[in-house]
């Protein structure tokens, strides 16, 4: 069988409310201001997909908010974003795969961000055995090629295969190409569901 993990709120606990809560802290512009003009635009799809850099992406953002910070004060904000891991799911994926299952990240994801997280959960990596990440593929979910693109390099037909993610757009891209799918709502979620 292949389990099929996200990352934010799957496997590592995320929070963007951090990530404006630094930057208004930073440019000295409310937080409610920024959290009326903060949407995850065509600048997020690019940047998840690699087809812009970090910092066009941090320039674009920065416009879309009226804020002025430099890259470096965006990063910082940036990777507010992690909370903590979910050392449940940690464990779940590390008795998968010594029961001989493969276990898979499959993450919307950027350079940025992975610029840092490997380093601050080196648990995640250590517990599955690849890492398909969107800045990578340049593809992302809930685009249908990415899920088979996956199931392709894993060698499994998608009903050998569970998805596990925290978006309901997600979950039914994968469930068109024939995914079993759980929508992860809250931690409790996928502990159990391996009860």
């Amino acid at each position: 069988m292949l389990y099929i993990f996200d990352l934010g709120n799957v496997v590592i606990d995320i929070d963007f409310n951090r990530v404006l809560g630094v930057w208004s802290d930073l440019s000295r512009v409310p937080l409610a201001a920024l959290k009326k003009q903060f949407v995850m635009d065509e600048a997020f799809e690019l940047h998840e997909r690699g087809d812009i850099t970090d910092e066009e992406f941090a320039g674009r953002i920065c416009h879309q908010l009226g804020i002025a910070l430099s890259f470096e004060q965006f990063t910082a904000g940036w990777q507010a974003v992690f909370v903590g891991v979910r050392p449940e799911v940690i464990d779940i994926a590390r008795r998968l795969r010594e029961q001989g299952q493969r276990v898979v990240i499959l993450s919307n994801t950027n350079r940025l961000h992975c610029s840092f997280w490997p380093s601050q959960y080196p648990e995640v990596q250590q517990n599955v055995d690849k890492l398909y990440l969107s800045q990578d593929l340049g593809m992302r979910k809930p685009e249908p090629e990415i899920y088979r693109y996956v199931l392709e390099q894993e060698g499994v037909e998608a009903s050998d295969a569970v998805f596990f993610d925290d978006n309901a757009d997600n979950i039914a891209g994968a469930e068109a190409v024939g995914l079993e799918c759980i929508l992860v709502t809250d931690k409790n979620v996928v502990p159990a569901y391996f009860a």
